[in-house]
């Protein structure tokens, strides 16, 4: 199977951002890709709340997320629309950071929210409160495809490895995790975070990423550290995205996976244990 991850510069406004990500689409069905990932908050990338509240829409009114479903119909392609921001009815306000699996008829095939809140002050100058804009998901997805057995996370979640390993061992054979992720934690932490995971699980690990400084309108300028990764089920790095924007294709053998946990099974060797 060749998949594909878009590295991208998403700005605060959905409507430009969509035909440039849909064109990096275009190029990686014409790489042969049959797997197109995106990274997370595809439609917008933005610290404002009231930017925030103008420019995302509920699921149904989603210009995003109706560009790909057509997109997917159209070059008859499986797409992990990585997240976008999507207006909720929740009374509080708060939006869904959600990911997307549309199949290759156009279809959503799983929807998955984002479990872990990235609420950190990294530095005095770098703090984030995810939580302020966004409420947190409940519910762990494995998305069924006729590719693989996807799991999917979102950024954060990479930090919290016991949802990769409940993943795993519902079946999971690739790990998709979409990010924004900062660049104060990125050199050292995006890296061997997400070497962990596909280790502990004997995933593939799929990373697409943000990456650069970010186009506002208003509110604080943001960056994303970049650096998309392919990460083997034994812990290799197959791809690494660098720090600009474009298309990472690579192929993936499943059988991989099957190799990996037969050499270390150490999903089936769980034991109880009290404490501390």
């Amino acid at each position: 199977m060749r998949a594909a991850l878009l590295q991208l510069t998403s700005s605060d406004d959905p409507l430009a951002n969509l035909p440039v990500t849909l064109g990096m689409v275009d190029q990686a069905v014409a790489e042969g890709a049959e797997l197109i990932c995106t990274p997370e908050v595809t439609n917008c990338v933005s610290a404002s709340r009231s930017r925030q509240l103008a420019v995302l829409q509920p699921e149904e009114h989603d210009p995003t997320l109706a560009g790909f479903r057509e997109a997917a119909a159209r070059h008859g392609r499986h797409l992990l629309l990585g997240s976008i921001g999507i207006k909720t009815d929740d009374p509080d306000g708060r939006f869904a950071n959600r990911c997307y699996m549309i199949g290759p008829s156009g279809e959503i095939i799983a929807r998955y929210d984002k479990i872990h809140m990235f609420d950190v002050q990294v530095s005095e100058t770098e703090t984030y409160r995810e939580s302020a804009g966004y409420r947190p998901g409940n519910l762990s997805v494995l998305a069924e495809t006729p590719l693989a057995r996807i799991g999917m996370t979102i950024c954060y979640d990479v930090r919290f490895p016991q949802l990769h390993r409940a993943l795993a061992k519902a079946g999971a054979q690739i790990i998709t995790v979409p990010a924004a992720f900062s660049p104060g934690t990125g050199p050292a932490h995006w890296q061997p975070l997400l070497q962990a995971r596909a280790i502990e699980t004997g995933c593939f690990v799929l990373a697409p990423a943000q990456c650069g400084t970010h186009a506002t309108t208003e509110g604080r300028t943001r960056s994303s550290h970049g650096h998309s990764l392919v990460i083997s089920p034994w812990g290799e790095i197959l791809a690494d995205g660098g720090t600009s924007p474009g298309v990472i294709t690579v192929d993936l053998s499943l059988s991989d996976v099957d190799d990996a946990r037969h050499k270390i099974p150490a999903l089936t060797h769980d034991r109880p244990f009290e404490g501390p």
